[in-house]
């Protein structure tokens, strides 16, 4: 009877812990789709982010998946509207059409605002709201070979900034040399081809001008704007862009500029790193690349020649019809920290939205960044790149126009002004 109530016993103990294993509770997993695919370092941040919130959140787990932009953006526009999206998703401030469509859930009450700089909330603010993590941050910076700019044989001065004549001599001797001038591409991207324009009016006008401009408040026929686009254009027709430069796609302009052919110059945002720091074998610089910063050249009477662009890139939102807030909310409160700020600068070498602190960056390129922080050091920012502005039709003609038509050389600056006209100056 003793043997019988023993196996009983047991019995009910093995039927327990099958009940007790059925009924634990798995994991609450949330999706996530990161832009960064080939960027090894921004890559690795991410993971590890997402790496620890899974170690001190055991009741939540995130299926991560590595995304390009372009894809994302394809996927995320389908998916809001038919109640698929990720839960957390990468975004840019300058697709407001997923705020107006009240896709983005405000992250006040899942994540602690003062881990995010004061100068990047207002690109995610709406109406009182803050609606993204601004992990990303970037000025608009020219790079440029040390070696095949003394080559052609000029001296870039102490300043970093030549003038507007003294660029102009620079993109024909390099033309004179066979080797391009700017290393520019627009086959994938809508915004690179006028980052030397957009970036010189800026420096001529003044930021309260450009401001206007980019508002619609100040015409493409002003004379200072159409001096500037007529030397930008002058350019362009000595041969200053890659003659692929309407296919040439951002991640090959960056290999064109510091490996196969080659180029003086690279007009490219801060995040510029993110490939050249990869290791040569995926694309990166060579190793002993002679990489220098310059300033954007200083415009003839302009207004402002320490004027800068900066602006607000990758950054994270969550999708306001998710089921898993609870979990999402808790893994972007977890991002949104000054000390993964200080990991992202450090690892990454490029700015950053999340505040940090700089007695604690411990970076693999600290040369880079010491030469990225001298010519920062006397700059008066703008906020905002042309596209942060621009909308429906006038955003569709810069994209059009001055992403592509006016610095391949198919328009004058009379047509080029007449079409932004057009479509963006109030009337």
């Amino acid at each position: 009877m003793k043997s019988v109530r023993r196996i009983g016993m047991a019995a009910l103990a093995v039927l327990a812990m099958g009940v007790g294993h059925a009924t634990a509770q798995e994991p609450t997993q949330i999706t996530m789709w990161s832009n960064w695919p080939d960027e090894p370092a921004k890559k690795d941040w991410v993971s590890a982010r997402v790496q620890e919130f899974e170690a001190a959140n055991k009741q939540c787990s995130v299926k991560l998946s590595f995304i390009p932009k372009a894809d994302i953006y394809t996927q995320a526009k389908s998916a809001v509207r038919t109640g698929q999206a990720p839960d957390i998703f990468y975004m840019e401030p300058d697709q407001p059409e997923f705020l107006a469509g009240g896709f983005l859930e405000p992250l006040d009450d899942h994540i602690n605002l003062a881990g995010i700089e004061d100068w990047a909330k207002p690109a995610w603010t709406s109406k009182g709201k803050v609606y993204g993590v601004p992990v990303e941050a970037y000025t608009v910076e020219l790079y440029y070979n040390k070696d095949l700019v003394k080559k052609v044989g000029v001296e870039v001065p102490p300043s970093f900034q030549l003038t507007q004549a003294a660029f102009a001599d620079l993109v024909k001797k390099g033309v004179a040399a066979g080797i391009t001038p700017v290393s520019q591409g627009v086959g994938d991207r809508p915004f690179p081809g006028g980052q030397l324009l957009f970036e010189s009016l800026l420096r001529k006008l003044g930021k309260d001008d450009y401001a206007k401009l980019l508002n619609g408040e100040l015409s493409f026929k002003d004379p200072r704007v159409v001096e500037v686009m007529t030397w930008v254009k002058g350019l362009v027709d000595a041969g200053a862009y890659p003659k692929s430069f309407s296919t040439l796609k951002l991640g090959e302009s960056h290999f064109y500029f510091y490996n196969t052919p080659g180029a003086l110059t690279f007009p490219d945002p801060s995040w510029f790193t993110g490939r050249a720091f990869a290791a040569p074998e995926k694309g990166g610089m060579p190793a002993g690349f002679p990489l220098g910063i310059m300033k954007f050249p200083a415009m003839d009477a302009g207004v402002c020649p320490n004027c800068k662009t900066l602006a607000v890139a990758g950054s994270f939102v969550m999708y306001s019809k998710g089921k898993n807030k609870d979990c999402a909310g808790r893994l972007l409160k977890s991002m949104a920290t000054a000390e993964n700020g200080t990991k992202w600068i450090g690892q990454v070498s490029l700015q950053s939205g999340l505040k940090s602190d700089p007695d604690k960056i411990e970076s693999p390129h600290k040369d880079y960044f010491a030469d990225l922080i001298a010519r920062n050091k006397d700059a008066d920012y703008f906020f905002g790149t042309p596209l942060l502005y621009y909308r429906a039709k006038c955003a569709d003609t810069y994209v059009q126009v001055m992403n592509n038509a006016f610095p391949a050389g198919l328009i004058t600056v009379a047509e080029a002004g007449e079409k932004m006209d057009a479509a963006c100056l109030k009337k």
